[in-house]
């Protein structure tokens, strides 16, 4: 299904935010339009939600924050909030809910849509309208990202989208290049999103000042061969390399090697959402937890970064002597200009993982490859509140998972490139492996 643009007379922001806004529904309802009614309700996975409710979320969240909290509407379907309330539905119990089935969930974010058009025709958005805008997009754009892991998680085909493919010269890949550590100095780092940015979450508010000491990281992410050697030296079963919590996960999910993965005679294969591959050793390893990311590091003697080392080596730049770096802090790890072709896996234009080698011409200041796009990675650290946190309208993004999960950068092929940038922060429980994460690592 494709969406038309509106027959409305809108101002350039206007245009734009709505512009974003379709953009992002396409997206959403091509992720859908070939699961069978079976699929939409989704097999009782624990980690993932109904397709269905999926639909119906981002709908209920565009009324919760345009029409309900700027216009004080009432809700535009009564059942709505009974249905789609994240915060006050856990997980667990969606899948006990009795759903409008896809047509009736598809009128309903229509309407809901249609709505919050028309609504800024003719007119200049204030800035608020324009920050909800941009949340209820942001939102929306995640949600497909979901629904890329619902896909895979379930073992469903690959989703056919209707977008612009990465083209071959885009992915041009140096055979000679390998994975190397890059030197990154000391100093005083200023973590977090910047004033003036287009659009930041509260958990990025506001930069503030990190003392680093100087670290070698790696220039790419762990491949698909370097974690398979962890896997095939006995790493799962090595308890000297996993903290007490990891063992504690591989006890409980009986795990001996990577989630999707099985041996197809003496090699290994994967699972790619419902076909079986053979492992490229030059891809990102993907489909890891927290746990698994530790113990491989441990196993290769070397450590996850910190947010802040995480975000220095993506954002900034050297000084002229070498010996630390600029006040100067890009918004991606080539500059301030928007990811394009060419410069990261993103939007889901490769419909998948790519080289490690790929993409130089997205490499940071100081060289470190593909920090924006292919997988997400993880950190080593809990997700906090930065100093001086004041909590956004939207109050059960952040809050409630403080103190509670770890903290992923980077983005991954199925992000959003408008979604995306080095102050970004993911967050998820340190079991989740059927996200699009790997890792990095740092020398001790």
């Amino acid at each position: 299904m494709v969406i038309k643009d509106k027959d409305v007379s809108l101002t350039t922001t206007g245009k734009e935010l709505i512009d974003a806004l379709l953009d992002t529904r396409q997206r959403e309802l091509e992720l859908m339009e070939d699961l069978s009614s079976e699929q939409l309700s989704g097999p009782r996975i624990r980690n993932v939600e109904p397709p269905l409710w999926e639909l119906g979320h981002v709908g209920w969240f565009q009324d919760r924050w345009v029409l309900q909290h700027i216009d004080k509407q009432k809700p535009v379907s009564k059942r709505a909030n009974s249905l789609y309330d994240s915060f006050n539905i856990p997980n667990s119990e969606r899948f006990e809910l009795y759903f409008p089935d896809i047509e009736e969930t598809k009128e309903y974010i229509q309407d809901v849509l249609d709505r919050i058009i028309q609504r800024l025709e003719g007119r200049e958005p204030t800035e608020e309208e324009i920050y909800f805008y941009r949340l209820s997009t942001n939102h929306e754009d995640m949600h497909t990202e979901t629904l890329h892991h619902i896909r895979q998680t379930c073992g469903y085909s690959a989703p056919s989208l209707s977008l612009e493919k990465e083209s071959d010269a885009a992915l041009t890949i140096d055979p000679d290049y390998e994975s190397h550590d890059v030197e990154i100095p000391e100093g005083t780092y200023q973590l977090g999103g910047t004033k003036g940015t287009h659009f930041v979450f509260d958990n990025e508010k506001w930069a503030h000042p990190v003392q680093v000491n100087p670290f070698e990281i790696s220039s790419t992410p762990v491949t698909f061969g370097q974690y398979m050697k962890f896997v095939d030296e006995g790493g799962y079963g090595d308890r000297t390399l996993w903290s007490d919590e990891g063992l504690a996960w591989l006890e409980k999910s009986q795990q001996t090697q990577p989630v999707f993965w099985k041996k197809d005679g003496e090699n290994w294969v994967w699972r790619w959402f419902d076909k079986w591959l053979p492992t490229n050793s030059h891809h990102p390893m993907i489909h890891v937890n927290w746990y698994e990311a530790n113990a491989y590091s441990a196993w290769a003697g070397r450590r996850l970064p910190s947010e802040a080392e995480w975000e220095l080596a993506a954002s900034s730049e050297p000084s002229s002597n070498g010996n630390s770096f600029t006040e100067t802090k890009r918004m991606y790890p080539w500059g301030d200009h928007q990811p394009t072709n060419g410069l990261a896996n993103l939007d889901s234009r490769a419909m998948g993982l790519v080289d490690v080698r790929a993409y130089s011409a997205g490499d940071s200041a100081f060289g470190v490859r593909q920090m924006i796009g292919n997988v997400w990675e993880w950190t080593a650290d809990t997700f906090e509140a930065f100093p001086g946190y004041v909590i956004d309208p939207y109050e059960t993004y952040s809050e409630p998972s403080f103190g509670q999960q770890k903290v992923l950068r980077g983005g991954c092929w199925a992000t959003r490139s408008r979604v995306i940038r080095n102050t970004f922060r993911n967050f998820y429980t340190p079991d989740r492996n059927n996200i699009f994460a790997g890792f990095r690592t740092i020398k001790k």
